[in-house]
């Protein structure tokens, strides 16, 4: 894989393979959505928790520490650990939800589901196993300094965009009310069951072969 010899123009192509991968929708976007109703600041502390996964792992990555990651039974594993969690906040989510109750998501509670929703998805894993290994690569090939810049620019596209979605989710639910919030709700716990059934389908399927 070959990348620009230019550090700027290096950085701009991170924040674009970045930014294409953050875009996409996967369990961290669909608890952001369901926990961005209840706290406008749920996308930077999920960030946060990604982050506190992300930068080290960046880190090993570079060390060149990256061969437990290849291994089909560990990813199987955290797929399982990933889906049983899945599984469990989607189901809660399709729980009745009170519109005027405060929530249970306490100051640590997005935190603490950016950490698990990124250390238990296999294919976060398996992203930088392959992708994103191939971008850090050509990062240290312009000296140890680019390693934390591109760390920065990647966990900004993170912090920007999922920050981005819980504020506006969050300024528009004056105009979610009764069965509509209530539909928002049950469609991010649908969402999140079905990432869950097909972590926990292939999981199981690897281990079972």
């Amino acid at each position: 894989m070959e990348g620009p010899s230019d550090p700027f123009m290096f950085l701009a192509w991170v924040v674009v393979i970045s930014a294409s991968g953050v875009v996409a929708p996967g369990p961290l976007f669909a608890t952001v959505v369901a926990r961005g109703l209840d706290d406008p600041r749920a996308g930077l502390k999920i960030s946060m928790g990604h982050a506190i996964i992300e930068a080290p792992l960046i880190l090993t990555i570079f060390l060149g520490l990256m061969a437990f990651l290849q291994d089909e039974n560990v990813l199987a594993g955290i797929g399982l650990i990933g889906g049983a969690f899945l599984l469990y906040s989607g189901i809660s989510m399709l729980r009745p939800q009170d519109d005027c109750a405060p929530k249970e998501d306490s100051k640590h509670g997005s935190l603490v589901s950016g950490i698990v929703l990124t250390a238990a998805n296999p294919y976060f894993l398996l992203w930088w196993a392959t992708v994103g290994a191939a971008l850090v690569g050509l990062a240290a090939a312009f000296g140890w300094w680019m390693i934390p810049l591109f760390a920065a620019v990647h966990l900004a596209c993170d912090f920007g965009y999922l920050g981005f979605v819980s504020y506006s989710i969050n300024r528009g639910r004056g105009l979610l009310k009764g069965k509509w919030l209530r539909a928002l709700y049950a469609a991010s716990g649908i969402f999140l069951i079905l990432f869950a059934s097909y972590f926990l389908y292939g999981s199981l399927d690897t281990f079972l072969l």
